[in-house]
């Protein structure tokens, strides 16, 4: 299992590489922080975190994760976490909700996305419509924004 995360870490460096996120980082660290809030030590979820972004933001495909050898868990959980044009939040949040691995791996990505010390670097007026998004997403998986709180003390942790 442990090769399925080198696996993925190479694909990403390759599919993303140049990518940048909204404070000019590059967007790699962003998929590898997402990988570091997953609580559990569970291989699949860590693979699934680092590819969440993989379908939506590069010209990967599904039949790449089938070609690279990711298992069929992960790769489903990547469809449903890879949003599709015109797809009502709601759908979205109900779809993740019913598989727990897309679900652990969107609320990692939360805590991320609403880290106080990232969102301090964008505009206020970023920040703001950022915040009310990530809250509502934290609501519509049944969970409160001190889950964020909750991974990046875990992930904090992690990192002594």
């Amino acid at each position: 299992m442990d090769n399925l995360i080198a696996t993925a870490n190479e694909l990403i460096d390759r599919a993303h590489a140049g990518q940048v996120d909204k404070a000019g980082l590059p967007y790699v660290g962003h998929l590898r922080r997402v990988a570091s809030y997953i609580v559990s030590e569970d291989p699949l979820a860590i693979t699934t975190a680092l590819l969440h972004d993989s379908l939506e933001d590069t010209s990967l495909s599904v039949a790449d994760l089938v070609d690279c050898g990711f298992p069929a868990p992960v790769i489903e959980a990547v469809k449903i976490l890879t949003r599709s044009s015109g797809q009502p939040p709601e759908d979205y949040y109900r779809t993740i909700r019913q598989n727990p691995l897309a679900r652990e791996v969107k609320l990692a990505d939360l805590a991320d996305n609403s880290d106080p010390a990232r969102l301090n670097q964008l505009s206020d007026a970023t920040q703001a419509r950022l915040r009310r998004k990530y809250s509502a997403a934290y609501k519509s998986l049944g969970v409160n924004q001190s889950d964020g709180d909750r991974r990046r003390r875990f992930r904090s942790r992690s990192d002594t």
